[in-house]
């Protein structure tokens, strides 16, 4: 298990939206949640190089096939050269999950608790694996807690809808 100093955490996080569509509201929603409790308590730090706080740049490239990131210090300065992860094991988990996602926010409308507790199962689950093939890509380059992880592979998905 990898222990986390206090300063090993994302003081800041900028998602490059330039290709953004519009999004609906529960997509809306799920991002500002995710931005907020990562910032609020997350366990991050790089593998090799200087400690934290870090800022993290997180976008796609402009053929949505990689995941584009660059880790910075406090003052914005690069520590992490800008990295690139392709999304190719991502792709079944990503549109299993907006699938699931889709089919639960039309659950709460109209199905029974027990119903919805099924479909928020399978949700989680989904939502679990993609943290677990996020951490595991990652951990090369920095290694996170199982928290900071879900919450990362939430904005991944969400700068996955494009235009």
């Amino acid at each position: 298990m990898t222990e986390f100093a206090e300063t090993d955490r994302i003081l800041d996080l900028k998602l490059d939206e330039k290709n953004v569509i519009r999004r609906s509201r529960d997509i809306e929603h799920e991002r500002s949640v995710a931005m907020y409790d990562l910032l609020d308590r997350n366990r991050f730090k790089l593998v090799e190089g200087r400690t934290g706080p870090y800022v993290v740049h997180l976008g796609l490239d402009e053929d949505g096939k990689r995941l584009v990131f660059t880790i910075n210090d406090e003052k914005d300065e690069e520590l992490l050269e800008q990295g690139n992860l392709h999304l190719t094991p991502f792709r079944r988990i990503i549109r299993d999950y907006f699938q699931i996602c889709e089919s639960y926010y039309d659950a709460i409308k109209k199905l029974s608790p027990s119903q919805i507790e099924t479909i928020d199962m399978a949700r989680r689950g989904l939502h679990n694996e993609g943290s677990d093939v996020l951490r595991e890509r990652l951990e090369p380059k920095m290694v996170m807690d199982k928290a900071t992880a879900r919450r990362l592979f939430t904005l991944v998905c969400v700068l996955h809808i494009r235009g």
